[in-house]
């Protein structure tokens, strides 16, 4: 099955720091970074690209959010992370030519993103050394957050997991309390395979929090409460 096409523009414009990598990166780096690529766009459900497919290329997202995720070997769709404004879409593979996607990237709304050619980021990283270290420590938190999860998976609860989920998006969003809406616009189903259980469990976790007056929810929306008890509930 081929992605889904996206929308291309020609027009190259500045890259804002708008969170994530963008935000940590200086403003010669990210001027210059500016100037590659090419710019597109998905809708809401579009395939940014498949597992399996030829990783020639970043992308550096704008607007919108999307959804990395693999597929077992049974054919069940597991969520590995979602990606927003600011952050990267397959830079390990760009960073390993030849290589192909480890996973698949779908929108999770209208996505607006930068593509850079994988060769292009070579000689951009090669010429902005301050920008490889803010790569290199981008893929070390997610390597440790990765580690970190797998330790949750057999230490915690569901209900605790998915509370230290919510706790670490409300801490990435710059909402403010007495309330927090979470910007992860995923189903049970997918929220399952982010944090490693079953649809059933989450829908429990889901109940459970929600007597405890911690969130509340609506069709793929969240929104935290309480943020000082679910901080407290999720320690």
């Amino acid at each position: 099955m081929a992605p889904t096409a996206g929308v291309t523009s020609g027009a190259v414009g500045e890259l804002r720091a708008v969170g994530g990598f963008l935000s940590s990166l200086g403003s010669d780096d990210r001027a210059a970074l500016g100037a590659l690529g090419r710019d597109r766009r998905f809708p809401r459900g579009g395939r940014l690209f498949l597992e399996g497919d030829r990783a020639d290329a970043v992308y550096v997202l704008i607007e919108g959010q999307a959804r990395i995720y693999t597929v077992t070997a049974e054919g069940n769709e597991v969520t590995l992370s979602v990606r927003g404004p600011g952050d990267l879409i397959g830079e390990m593979g760009a960073l390993d030519l030849g290589s192909v996607r480890s996973a698949s990237v779908v929108a999770l709304d209208a996505l607006h993103c930068r593509v850079i050619a994988a060769a292009d980021l070579h000689a951009f990283l090669a010429t902005h050394p301050a920008a490889t270290l803010v790569l290199l420590r981008l893929l070390v938190g997610r390597l440790r957050d990765s580690d970190r999860r797998r330790t949750e998976f057999g230490s915690y609860t569901t209900t605790r997991r998915l509370a230290r989920l919510l706790v670490e998006e409300a801490a990435d969003d710059a909402a403010a309390p007495p309330t927090v809406p979470i910007g992860l616009a995923l189903s049970q189903h997918e929220l399952a395979g982010l944090i490693g259980a079953s649809r059933e469990s989450v829908a429990r976790a889901l109940a459970e929090l929600r007597g405890r007056g911690l969130v509340a929810t609506g069709r793929r929306t969240i929104t935290i409460r309480d943020p000082a008890g679910l901080r407290h509930y999720a320690r």
